[in-house]
């Protein structure tokens, strides 16, 4: 059985019962194997990613009404409307190509296509590289929907190209993938990590001294000396070197939310920003419903620019969700929609104040541009660009 659930969490069916025992039993096997301890990072990649078992990896709804969260793409079309604007302008200027990096449902890809089409600047391919084979699945039922002319542009890859000349969209990827988690004791720093209780051997935290690239990127922050908890990430400014080896020309467009270093590691954020997320509800349990609720941490856009400068990317751009939409017309696109086609305008309205308020995702949410070869001031960042903050 589960462990006892926040009170605030449903209750999972008996079937989904059943695959978190089979992750939890997979993940002790792992620990006894490590001797009695897993990263925080290995645990987190482990509950999301497990094949056929991680929360990414199997069947249940993620996304929409009847999932644990909603992304901006499934929230609004106005978002996949205003981003193929900033892909267009990319198209025009000798970029072919888009690649999408975990598409989700598959709404993104459909509503750039769509308008890219309507924009007459269709990229030569849409590729998609997900990890997941039961959101391939539901991508491809997606995009099955659209018209032929564009149906046949979308080709799914299963790993990275070489020598792309693209457009990169990572739409929330950066949150999800794994961080290391470490507090300072008395001017030392330890590492988070996962054990089993005695008693009832449930997952529980374990700290122990901080050592090699772990305790080197902690020390690099200048945190501050006692009772201070945050995530150091490793593997995002790794994926960020990664996708800079393979593109030749283009630009990298991520969109998640986070804060600069000086923000992120701000003495006051004394607890870190792991969150997890099941039902539309929001809690900090990361040992709550294993493998039946996403668990993220906000994105140090800091550490994926300065992982880019290292890696020969140029900063493009960095800014707000709220102004990027703002610079890509969405107010034109909203007065599209006429004003006396109240239900339609009312609903659209809505969703663009979800999409653009700072109390909701408007200022939370930020967008970083890096690339290589590319001259032409980008349109998304045209006022309010924020690079001189990362």
């Amino acid at each position: 059985m589960l462990p006892p659930t926040p009170g605030h969490l449903p209750t999972p069916s008996r079937e989904a019962q059943a695959a978190s025992a089979a992750l939890e039993a997979l993940i002790r096997t792992e620990m006894e194997h490590a001797g009695g301890w897993l990263s925080f990072a290995r645990y987190m990649e482990l509950a999301l990613y497990a094949p056929g078992l991680g929360y990414y990896s199997a069947g249940s709804a993620k996304f929409g009404e009847e999932g644990d969260f909603v992304t901006a793409p499934e929230l609004s079309p106005l978002f996949a409307r205003c981003l193929a604007r900033q892909v267009a302008q990319l198209i025009g200027a000798g970029v072919p190509d888009v690649l999408e990096l975990g598409a989700g449902s598959g709404a993104l890809p459909a509503g750039l296509l769509m308008e890219l089409d309507a924009l007459d600047r269709l990229p030569g391919r849409y590729l998609i590289l997900e990890v997941s084979a039961d959101l391939k699945s539901r991508q491809q039922h997606r995009l099955a929907t659209l018209a032929p002319h564009l149906r046949k542009l979308v080709h799914g890859v299963d790993a990275l190209p070489g020598g792309l000349n693209t457009t990169v969209v990572a739409n929330e990827v950066l949150d999800a993938i794994p961080v290391h988690i470490v507090r300072t004791r008395g001017g030392e720093i330890e590492e988070l990590g996962v054990t089993v209780t005695d008693h009832n051997s449930k997952f529980a935290r374990r700290y122990r001294p901080a050592a090699g690239e772990v305790l080197h990127a902690a020390e690099a922050l200048g945190l501050p000396e006692d009772d201070y908890e945050t995530e150091v990430s490793l593997a995002a400014p790794a994926l960020l070197k990664t996708l800079a080896g393979a593109l030749d020309r283009g630009a990298l467009l991520f969109i998640d939310y986070g804060f600069p270093a000086r923000e992120y590691y701000h003495p006051q954020r004394s607890r870190g920003t792991l969150m997890c997320h099941s039902r539309h509800r929001t809690h900090d349990d990361p040992f709550a419903l294993v493998g039946l609720q996403d668990i993220t941490a906000h994105v140090d856009f800091t550490a994926i620019a300065c992982a880019g400068a290292d890696a020969g990317l140029q900063a493009l751009g960095y800014t707000s969700q709220a102004q990027f939409l703002v610079n890509l017309g969405i107010t034109d696109l909203l007065g599209e929609t006429p004003a006396d086609a109240t239900r339609a305008y009312a609903s659209l309205a809505a969703q663009a104040q979800k999409l653009l308020s700072p109390a909701e995702m408007g200022e939370l949410f930020k967008v970083l541009a890096l690339g290589r070869g590319i001259s032409e001031p980008l349109v998304g960042f045209a006022r309010g660009d924020r690079t001189h903050t990362l």
